[in-house]
């Protein structure tokens, strides 16, 4: 029987020898591997984690003590670890488990993630409600070096080393590198200085020296500053030890023995500890060793050869266009300049950066930075064009407000995944966007509905200069329309009318636009039922000379968006009929009302959620008939 199946808890774990230990690793991988060439998800950094996930569950006792991985995208050892492997199939699959730490889905997972830099805030905060509480569990962060970037990260450090509180940072290296001779050292340093004997006997030593009449303080900073020295030249962890931490490592993430050791060890402790480990990204799958950045995150692939699994392809997507745009913009323009938050292939902007390397900036996870960095380069006469995903530019909400809408500054916000994600779910769906936005004085906001108009909105958005423009597009296919060569600007706040009908009135805002078009047919062919379809286009500032005109005779209305009913689209557009004195009207807002939407395939969700042609179509028919 494969060990595997037979764990159904971290208690099963502890009952296997380390030699068992190691077996199970593979199986693990084997599992992730055979899930994910299905399922897709995220690969890489989940391979890179097994065995410390094995480790942990096996020196810990989790859920008694908290667990917390930064972000989640290497959690999928912990989960089939924690009673999940026989629902692992669902992986992502709607109805199915999370590819995220979920506090809801299971007691193992000690908080909800999906975004990076949290882990250590929430680790600090759940070991200052146990130090309340009198309870000696240990709470446990593991972050990425990647998530490291984040400034959050440095903020939950900082108190948590002041406060003393007993924290564990497990930070998982897999990007840089160091000498495997010096990597040895430090490793061989680390098992031993974190040993209990030792941690006593540095305890009464500095009591000790600080006990000396007259001499004892500067004695004991002089043999600090000796240890620092020391710790600084086979170790780089000084940065760690400025926050109060007490820094072991570099150790090998993928030796269970050495793991083992001195997660024991540091479970000892009684104040923040910070363990370095150095992972390999797609660790026991040579495609994703090879490539670590495409099995990221992955859609499914051929199990044997890691070859995508490819599906015709009618039609590029809204990122590629995107991307190819940069590039011509770039060309023409050489105040462009692009910046992105760790995600040069993910927004479409790698070809830009080879081309323009100057010109490009990667600020790593940290979106607040990039934000106000660019407001900076504007203020020097860029165009700068930010580029980050609808969910992770909300941790910027800030600095768009007061750093670059109030002095107005021309800063572009290509905001990708804008509506309904996938199979990332509730922490990726770009559903808020619009709300967010449109409050803010200065703002423009744009959604295309092809893949020409996104190309005609971004050569508006490098002419506008008059301050900040956001342009929204969804995650996926485009529609197949082809992509002018030479784009028309499209003047600001201006709508367009598709088709012409007296019954019912569609306005319809960026990939709904193709719902709205493929329900007037329907309407028209099955129900005799003409339709005016409306490409608003524009959320701020709105047509709404255009709106008011077409409510007035058409007073039938559907208002279409892939977005929180509240605050959104829709709301935009009774405000603008309120305010323009026009109240004879019968208006249907389609969209996603106040809740959360869980993880599945576009195409579930939208019908589940009713945005699609259908929901329409219904909406039209209840106006006409209520």
């Amino acid at each position: 029987m494969r060990l595997l199946n037979t764990i159904d808890s971290p208690k099963d774990l502890k009952h296997l020898s380390r030699s068992d230990l190691k077996e199970l690793a593979i199986e693990l991988r084997e599992r992730i591997v055979d899930v994910v060439s299905r399922n897709g998800g995220h690969l890489a950094s989940s391979l890179g984690a097994v065995e410390l996930a094995i480790a942990i569950h096996y020196v810990f006792d989790i859920p008694a003590d908290k667990l917390i991985w930064d972000v989640g995208h290497q959690a999928y050892a912990h989960k089939l670890l924690t009673g999940r492997n026989k629902d692992f199939d669902s992986l992502r699959k709607h109805g199915g488990i999370s590819g995220f730490p979920k506090l809801s889905e299971s007691a193992y997972d000690a908080f909800s993630t999906g975004h990076s830099g949290t882990s250590i805030s929430a680790g600090f905060g759940m070991s200052a409600g146990k130090c309340l509480k009198k309870e000696k569990n240990k709470v446990i962060a593991v972050i990425g070096d990647g998530s490291m970037t984040s400034g959050i990260a440095y903020e939950g450090l900082n108190q948590a080393g002041v406060s003393k509180k007993n924290l564990i940072v497990i930070l998982n290296d897999n990007d840089m590198s160091i000498s495997p001779n010096v990597g040895a050292l430090s490793s061989f340093l680390s098992r031993k200085l974190s040993s209990k004997y030792i941690q006593d006997l540095r305890k009464e030593f500095k009591n000790f020296l600080k006990k000396l009449p007259m001499i004892g303080d500067d004695v004991y900073n002089i043999a600090k500053r000796s240890e620092d020295s020391f710790k600084t030249f086979v170790t780089p962890g000084m940065l760690f030890e400025a926050f109060n931490f007490d820094y072991f490592g570099s150790i090998d993430g993928h030796n269970l023995d050495q793991l083992i050791d001195i997660l024991v060890n540091i479970k000892e402790l009684r104040e923040p500890a910070l363990l370095h480990i150095i992972t390999q990204k797609g660790k026991g799958y040579l495609p994703a060793e090879k490539n670590p950045v495409y099995f990221h995150g992955v859609s499914s692939f051929e199990k044997v050869s890691g070859n995508k699994i490819k599906k015709p392809a009618i039609a590029p997507t809204y990122t590629q266009v995107f991307g190819e745009t940069m590039q011509k913009l770039g060309q023409k323009y050489s105040e462009i300049v692009a910046v992105t938050a760790a995600m040069p292939e993910g927004t479409g902007l790698q070809t830009f950066s080879n081309s323009f390397p100057g010109r490009f900036f990667d600020v790593g996870i940290a979106e607040q930075h990039g934000v106000t960095f660019a407001a900076g380069l504007a203020t020097e006469g860029f165009i700068p064009v930010v580029a980050i995903y609808s969910t992770f530019l909300q941790r910027a909400y800030d600095q768009i407000v007061h750093d670059v809408a109030l002095e107005s500054l021309p800063v572009i916000f290509a905001i990708d995944r804008g509506g309904i994600v996938g199979e990332d779910g509730p922490t990726h769906h770009g559903l808020f966007d619009f709300a967010y936005l449109r409050n803010i004085p200065n703002m423009v906001i744009m959604a295309p509905k092809d893949e020409n108009e996104l190309s005609q909105m971004l050569h508006t958005a490098v002419k506008y200069r008059k301050g900040p423009i956001a342009i929204r597009y969804p995650r996926g296919q485009a529609v197949g329309v082809p992509v002018n060569d030479c784009p028309e600007s499209i003047d600001i706040g201006r709508a367009e009318i598709l088709t012409h009908g007296n019954d019912v009135l569609i306005l319809a805002i960026g990939k709904t636009v193709q719902d709205a078009l493929d329900a007037y047919e329907d309407l028209k062919e099955n129900y005799g039922i003409q339709a005016t379809v409306v490409n608003t286009r524009f959320v701020k500032p709105m047509d709404s000379k255009l709106i008011c005109d077409l409510v007035e005779k058409i007073p039938k209305v559907i208002t279409v968006e892939e977005h929180m009913l509240d605050g959104g689209f829709g709301s935009a557009v009774i405000e603008c009929l309120i305010d323009q004195g026009i109240t004879r009207f019968n208006l249907k807002r389609i969209g996603i009302k106040d809740l959360f939407v869980e993880h599945g395939s576009q195409q579930i969700l939208r019908t589940k959620y009713g945005i699609d042609p259908d929901a329409i179509v219904q909406a039209a028919k209840n106006l006409l008939t209520g």
